[in-house]
């Protein structure tokens, strides 16, 4: 075969746009693998399976005495009731900070299922319509419970800067299923926000000291588009010369909506190791306050409701644990612990919440749990009625101060 200088002109130049193409994609490729070099993926996927001991008809039918933390959050309690269920799939992306000293990075979670938690504090049933109460709950709820960029600026030991939807900052319990010591959710967390969208800085003043403060959007209230909530808390941790209690931790934070019509929410917790190494024990106390501007002809008036808890947590094996909680709550002109998560500004009284939890994890990666929890109202609003039927009342269904649950509960992380 014979080529002429055309034609080895033309290939010549076929080569070299070939190779500038090629590098191209390879500067691109580059900066790709660049960008995600340091990113994480990672989450899990939550299921269980729910008994409901006694005769649930009304339940159904009066969302509010549904036990708040039988849907793990409480705003898709009706739905579990006596099934099978998928509570959550998380999946988060992170690019973490590094060490130095205008570093920034990025996390973001997403959430699939029945207790899905979206931007704005909508959780589960409340995510699509129509599904409130039903037995029969749709798995594709969805929600970007977190995505905010991270950020320090080297002032003293570095501040660093939350900026998007993230997470509340009080609570001894949060949002990520499998961190919690217990598969249901408590009293005290129902009267917490859940997200908060805004700017969170966070400086750690020394090993033993931290504190974290912001501003975002009202949590509750009226709705003005004005209106901001005020976030701030205080970490303590025991340092390593106090012997057994070295690690103990100390929390006092506070959300408030300023605003009329807003809940103002003040929280402390503790946890600390005992002399027994296998157990730790804990406590938290959660109070909300809401300002009520139509408490009819009395003019405004503040309600409030408060939670006492206590945990111990004895881990037996390396596989085995066991989780105890108790709690004590007086929301008599307060928050109502038993609706579909909006503070109800109606009588709901007193009482009680055990839940006992046996972990054991035989599978690689899988949290496995069985637990029981017993739920008791001294005076107020009755399980099994309609809403705002004291105990013994009448209503849809039968009245009675008890509620108890049986559940098997798996989370796979990943």
């Amino acid at each position: 075969m014979k080529f002429n200088k055309w034609t080895l002109g033309l290939a010549t130049v076929g080569a070299v746009s070939l190779a500038s193409a090629v590098r191209a994609d390879e500067a691109k490729m580059s900066q790709l693998q660049t960008a995600l070099s340091n990113t994480t993926i990672s989450g899990y996927v939550d299921v269980a399976a729910q008994y409901n001991t006694g005769n649930q008809h009304g339940i159904l039918e009066g969302a509010s005495s549904v036990p708040a933390g039988t849907g793990n959050n409480g705003l898709s309690a009706a739905s579990k009731l006596d099934s099978f269920s998928l509570n959550d799939v998380d999946v988060a992306i992170d690019k973490p900070e590094d060490d130095s000293p205008w570093t920034s990075g990025y996390h973001i979670d997403l959430n699939w299922g029945t207790d899905a938690i979206d931007g704005i504090g909508n959780v589960g049933a409340n995510l699509i319509s129509g599904n409130a109460s039903s037995s029969i709950q749709s798995v594709q709820n969805f929600g970007v419970r977190q995505a905010y960029v991270v950020m320090r600026t080297p002032v003293g030991n570095g501040i660093d800067w939350k900026v998007g939807v993230m997470d509340d900052i009080i609570g001894y319990e949060g949002n990520t299923d499998g961190g919690n010591p217990n598969y249901t959710r408590s009293v005290g967390y129902s009267l917490e926000p859940t997200t908060l969208t805004g700017l969170i800085g966070t400086y750690q003043i020394c090993k033993i000291v931290s504190v974290t403060g912001g501003i975002a959007d009202a949590t509750s209230g009226n709705g003005a588009l004005s209106s901001k909530a005020f976030a701030g808390a205080v970490a303590l941790t025991a340092p390593d010369s106090w012997g057994w209690a070295k690690g103990a931790t100390a929390n006092i934070g506070t959300v408030l909506n300023l605003e009329k019509g807003g809940q103002n929410n003040f929280y402390a917790g503790v946890t600390v190791p005992t002399p027994w190494s296998m157990l730790k024990v804990g406590g938290a106390f959660d109070l909300a306050s809401v300002a009520d501007e139509g408490a009819g002809a009395g003019g405004p008036h503040n309600d409030s409701g408060w939670d006492l808890s206590a945990y111990a947590n004895v881990q037996a094996t390396d596989k085995l644990s066991f989780n105890l909680r108790g709690e004590f709550f007086d929301l008599e002109a307060g928050v109502n612990p038993y609706s579909f998560g909006t503070p109800n500004l109606f009588n709901n009284g007193t009482g009680e919440e055990i839940t006992a939890t046996a972990q054991y994890n035989l599978w690689a990666n899988v949290i496995s749990r069985v637990e029981f929890r017993w739920d008791h109202i001294d005076t107020g609003e009755a399980f099994g009625g309609s809403p705002g039927v004291g105990i013994g009342g009448g209503g849809s269904g039968p009245a009675t101060a008890d509620s108890f649950l049986l559940a098997v509960n798996l989370i796979y992380t990943f």
